[in-house]
């Protein structure tokens, strides 16, 4: 795997662990676990952070962060694959997720009001969010496994690759 093209990206551990919306975690930041870019890390951290990035919730990244600590995964990239669902690509993803979830309970998915008001979205919560949660959270399991095994499978093929390079070199 192309370590050097990640570390390139990656912030310095020391620059994320006085990030003031991660200070609360103290001493568990000091573990070097967290910022180990090895092929069980990565693929942790990619299922990790494409989970968080389907959970509807404000704070995704402290959720990335937390469950990196605990299943020691690549904690930088678990945190930054929550901004798969920004403020551009939330509507989509979210609404996606909700006709998951509307499909999986067997619901007819509604149609959305074209201009959305509070009143709009304060009458039609209580029919909506259980569908949406649903579709959020599988959504979020399924992508989560594909990112982990993906990219194990994509780290595998990429050392075996250089294995055969370099015994190709050598004859």
């Amino acid at each position: 795997m192309p370590r050097h093209l990640i570390k390139r990206y990656m912030p310095d551990p020391n620059s994320i662990r006085e990030h003031k919306s991660l200070r609360f975690l103290g001493k568990l930041l000091h573990d070097p676990n967290l910022w180990h870019l090895n092929r069980h890390s990565v693929a942790r951290a990619m299922g990790i952070g494409l989970f968080a990035a389907l959970m509807p919730m404000p704070l995704q990244m402290m959720l990335a962060a937390f469950l990196a600590i605990r299943v020691g995964a690549n904690m930088p990239i678990a945190v930054s694959l929550c901004w798969l669902t920004n403020p551009l690509t939330m509507a989509p993803v979210f609404y996606g997720t909700y006709k998951i979830g509307a499909l999986l309970m067997g619901l007819p998915p509604r149609s959305f009001a074209e201009e959305m008001s509070w009143d709009w979205i304060s009458g039609q919560l209580s029919t909506l969010w259980q569908p949406f949660l649903l579709g959020s959270v599988v959504a979020g399991v399924v992508l989560g496994l594909a990112g982990y095994f993906g990219t194990m499978a994509y780290w595998r093929w990429w050392v075996g690759r250089q294995w055969r390079r370099r015994k190709a070199s050598r004859k």
